[in-house]
């Protein structure tokens, strides 16, 4: 309908054209005419003409939609195809080892010497348990050239009892050990043999202590202990021991406070008196009691560690009502020059060291049992160290010192004194009394450590000293050169294996020969110079399980009979075979 409106108005406007046209070709001038526009021209936009409703169709050819109805006609398939889950790699990881609670170790060799160990460590609760633990050693002696019976023994049982709850931790400790030792010494060609077959050269120490400890945590108070000691011996000498400590710490901003205490007190008595004396008149009593106190401030600040203290003790020899006053330093500190490759630390501290029977038996079972027992005042000791690790698996410690100390004891043999008739036989020139000293001492001590790997490790160490004595005698029985080297090798899960090595320089002592009615300083003596020596000790073991294991050990693997101390050779090559077992007890 459109279209046709259309093509009428366009027919309409090219016939009005033509006939213009016409005119404008038949009349060349149809005159002038003047048209006034009276009105503007105003356009109108017309009303948009809209289909009012949707046109019918009625196409012959139109199709009807059919409705399509379907289903699914399932058929099973038979099929074997299970597909696999897929499982992350693990590494493969070593299984822990198998802890006991318990084990024991029995072995013997040559001459005669007999091992035996045995430790049990017990859980009675999740905070709480106990340690059992039994240590023998024996050897029937043999050593060339000694005439006297040299055997030897050391037993000993300790037991202890622990329990730890979140801030607090107690426990209490026992034990008691016997020694038997031998004054085997003699001077050789001295003696007849009458002599020497009277002679009873056996010794026997005895020990029984108990301790007990308490330790805080988040408090101003840190730990206690109280730890009692009886030692006794077969010719009627007996020591008590009482030593009580106690620590404080108390914070002050950055710094902090620290305050322990201590008290020492010891006794004891021999039956018999110095053997300088040619007379066996009276015994010897002794008693020393100490109490101090030791305030410090520590500092920290970034790699400087630094420790001011005093240490203030108060010493009283009640036996012989005599009592000082001793100010000690405790002063230490260490600055990290390069991380963990050069520490620099030193000190100078100071103290009033109780001596004891059972600290010189410890240090010389050879004693006679006619000691004099005082303190050693250790004014001070001064030192300045470099230490650290040039390498991940090796350190290294480097320490020079200086010290200065009153009536330090010394050992040097007794004299030959054949007026006394003890019990027992230790007056022949075989055993050692106490000498003390005032002696200053430089020394240098000097360490390597290498952890080769997990499996392999080895040490190395010396030591070199010059002493200065107010007597101006030899410092006796100190050797101004020692060493030692060790090593412990795992070979394989199966094998192990390790050595020690040490060297000890010349000593220097002296013998003597009593005579009546002379003082001791005037005793016929002449100088004993003791030849270094060096000795070597070595072990190998194999873990046949889990829980059994043998070994093979080997001492003074050289077989010098040398001299430890005067007139003392100790024994050869010795060879020892043994197994260990261990179990849940």
């Amino acid at each position: 309908m459109i279209q046709k409106q259309i093509t009428t108005s366009l027919m309409l406007f090219l016939g009005v054209c033509l006939a213009v046209f016409g005119q404008e070709e038949g009349q060349d001038d149809i005159g002038t005419e003047t048209v006034t526009v009276t009105k503007a021209y105003t356009p109108t936009i017309s009303d948009a003409f809209k289909i009012k409703s949707v046109p019918l169709f009625n196409d012959s050819i139109a199709l009807q939609k059919k409705d399509i109805t379907y289903s699914i006609n399932s058929v099973p398939v038979a099929s074997t195809f299970t597909p696999a889950k897929g499982q992350a790699s693990r590494v493969k990881k070593t299984p822990p080892p198998v802890l006991y609670n318990s084990y024991a170790s029995a072995g013997g060799g040559n001459p005669a010497n007999l091992m035996a160990k045995f430790y049990t460590s017990r859980t009675i609760d999740r905070e709480s348990g106990f340690t059992l633990g039994l240590d023998h050693n024996s050897t029937r002696g043999d050593i060339d050239g000694v005439v006297l019976d040299n055997i030897y023994s050391d037993t000993e049982l300790e037991a202890a009892y622990k329990k730890r709850d979140r801030d607090l931790d107690w426990g209490v400790d026992l034990g008691v050990q016997h020694q038997l030792y031998n004054w085997y010494g003699l001077p050789v060609g001295v003696f007849d043999e009458a002599t020497v077959n009277a002679i009873d050269e056996r010794q026997n120490y005895y020990m029984a202590e108990v301790s007990g400890h308490v330790n805080l945590e988040d408090s101003f108070f840190q730990n206690a202990s109280l730890e009692y000691r009886r030692f006794w011996d077969a010719i009627k000498s007996g020591e008590n021991r009482a030593v009580f400590k106690t620590g404080f710490e108390f914070p002050l901003n950055e710094e902090s406070l620290g305050i322990n205490a201590k008290v020492d007190y010891v006794n004891g008595s021999f039956e018999n008196a110095d053997v300088n004396n040619t007379a066996n008149l009276n015994g010897i009593n002794y008693s020393q009691f100490q109490v101090g106190i030791n305030p410090s401030l520590t500092m920290f600040r970034d790699d400087l560690s630094l420790n001011l203290g005093v240490n203030l003790v108060y010493g009283l020899d009640t036996e012989r009502s005599d009592s000082n006053f001793y100010i000690y330093p405790a002063v230490t500190a260490s600055y990290r020059l390069l991380e963990e490759v050069a520490i620099v630390y030193g000190g100078v501290e100071g103290e009033l060291r109780q001596n004891s029977y059972y600290g010189f038996v410890e240090d010389n079972p050879f004693v006679s049992p006619t000691l004099t027992i005082v303190p050693t005042d250790r004014q001070y000791d001064a030192y300045l160290g470099l230490r650290g690790q040039l390498l991940p698996n090796l350190s290294y410690n480097i320490k020079g010192s200086y010290t200065a100390e009153n009536r330090r004891p010394l050992f040097t043999l007794n004299p030959q004194n054949t007026f006394r008739t003890d019990e027992k036989g230790y007056y022949y020139g075989n055993s050692f009394e106490v000498f003390y000293d005032d002696i200053k001492t430089i020394g240098i001590f000097g360490e390597l450590n290498v952890d080769v790997n997990r499996n392999f490790s080895l040490g190395i160490n010396a030591e070199v000293y010059d002493y200065d004595t107010e007597t101006d005698n030899p410092a006796w029985n100190l050797p101004n050169l020692q060493g030692s080297l060790f090593l412990d090798y795992q070979i394989g899960e199966k094998w192990y294996m390790g050595a020690n090595l040490f060297y000890v320089g010349e000593r220097e002592d002296f013998a003597t020969v009593a005579v009546e009615n002379v003082e001791p300083s005037d005793f016929p003596a002449t100088i004993i110079t003791l030849d270094s020596f060096f000795d070597a000790n070595a072990h190998v073991g194999h873990r046949l399980n889990d829980q059994l294991s043998v070994f093979v050990r080997a001492a003074n693997i050289a077989n010098n009979n040398y001299q430890r101390w005067a007139n003392f050779p100790v024994q050869g090559f010795q060879i020892l075979g043994g197994a260990t077992y261990k179990f849940d007890f």
